[in-house]
């Protein structure tokens, strides 16, 4: 599990699927993991639907709870 953690801080929100394959663990203990996770309070999860190129991927979307991540560099624009 302080791997699944671990990848989310350093990647930010992400899909099941793709925290498995970079994990190399199963879905199915995967998702178990994560609904520890987030029973716990460590990771906010919700299940989402998207169509790219008329395909519809399903899956669970995960991201570290009271996590902000750090911003992206380079201008910013100013407040009016």
């Amino acid at each position: 599990m302080n791997q699944i953690l671990q990848y989310l801080k350093n990647n930010g929100e992400r899909l099941d699927a793709e925290i498995a394959q970079a994990a190399g663990i199963s879905l199915s203990k995967t998702r178990a993991y994560l609904a520890e996770l987030a029973a716990k309070g460590e990771i906010m999860a919700y299940h989402s639907t998207r169509f790219e190129d008329g395909e519809k991927t399903e899956g669970i979307r995960c991201r570290l709870a009271g996590f902000t991540p750090p911003a992206k560099p380079g201008r910013k624009s100013k407040a009016s």
